[in-house]
């Protein structure tokens, strides 16, 4: 099964990894275009449909079946019904999918079913038989975005409807250089129990062109020293102005445990006194604005924040308070903080 005719033609039969390419002599198929056929000398025999064209797989049957780039089939919902209602020969008939993880409902649905085993593949895996001009150009280009984690690393990237970003909109503003910056500052957001729960630590950047800059994600699962450390390291690594953390989570102990870890450290205690959505809105907007970029690529911060809806009794995830903390006192409360 193949997306268009001439793709179960030129990749999946004749192409250079199709199956006249890998067949060994003693037990080479005999290949029919007219007829859309494979047949071996064993007597087993193969045909090619495509999605183009759902009902032509009504009638036929099979105990095997091959489909490439899946996530691409014009009509995947009936073609996909129509082809297992056709696997019904054999004691067990099994099907083996090949393509790229894109971002669709059919994918994650089968993903999640039990019987469904998932091996992944890497562009990297397959390096050594690949033009060096493709590393160079392609890789080089491409690693670290969003369509990169797709297409080389072989994620599957799935953005919310409801979010309050996006991956396209993240991409789009995303940067390799820096302008001048006249401001750094720390996000923290503790984690509520010192049982090593993930704490936030987000760094960014205030530009000479008004813009902001994330510039690293520093959050870890730990202990209070653990994350301490982190984020004063951060502070440090960055020669950033002052950390802000928020302690509605432990009060006087998160700048205890920052101090605890250089007394000399600037901590902006924050309290939050408005929902999560009030504090993010405002950021968000920011990035539609054209106003953050990311510095390079963050993709456990980028996943929570293409994925995360704001909405009562949905608890933000602890990077993305941070990224809102850092950005909410750069831009949008851009007076001078109370630092202790």
């Amino acid at each position: 099964m193949s997306r268009t005719p001439a793709d179960a033609r030129d990749v999946m039969v004749e192409g250079e990894s199709g199956l006249l390419s890998i067949c060994p002599p003693w037990n080479y198929p005999a290949w029919n275009p007219s007829r859309r056929r494979l047949e071996w000398p064993n007597g087993a025999y193969a045909m090619t449909f495509t999605s183009f064209e759902p009902d032509v797989l009504r009638g036929p049957q099979f105990d095997a079946a091959w489909c490439d780039e899946w996530c691409s089939w014009k009509y995947l919902d009936d073609t996909w019904s129509n082809l297992l209602f056709g696997l019904r020969l054999g004691a067990d008939p099994r099907v083996c999918i090949t393509t790229t993880p894109k971002p669709v409902r059919q994918l994650q649905d089968l993903m999640l079913q039990r019987t469904t085993v998932i091996t992944r593949g890497r562009t990297w895996d397959n390096l050594a038989y690949l033009a060096p001009t493709f590393k160079d150009q392609v890789i080089a280009k491409y690693e670290g975005t969003t369509l990169g984690r797709q297409e080389l690393e072989g994620e599957v990237l799935a953005d919310n409807p409801d979010a309050l970003w996006s991956r396209s909109r993240l991409d789009a503003l995303r940067v390799n250089n820096l302008p001048e910056l006249t401001s750094i500052v720390v996000g923290v957001d503790p984690p509520a129990t010192a049982g090593g729960d993930e704490c936030g630590i987000v760094v960014a950047g205030l530009g000479t062109d008004g813009h902001a800059y994330i510039l690293d994600d520093s959050s870890i699962n730990g202990t209070p020293h653990e994350w301490g450390a982190q984020a004063v390291s951060a502070y440090a690594r960055t020669d950033a102005d002052y950390i802000v953390a928020e302690t509605n989570q432990g009060g006087e102990m998160v700048k205890y445990v920052l101090k605890n870890e250089n007394p000399s450290v600037l901590v902006c205690e924050v309290h939050a006194s408005r929902g999560k959505k009030a504090r993010a809105e405002p950021v968000s907007m920011l990035y539609e604005q054209g106003k953050v970029h990311h510095l390079g690529s963050f993709p456990e911060l980028e996943d929570q924040m293409c994925q995360w809806v704001p909405s009562e009794g949905n608890t933000s995830p602890d990077r993305v308070d941070a990224l809102v903390w850092a950005l909410y006192k750069l831009c949008l409360r851009p007076t001078q903080p109370k630092i202790r």
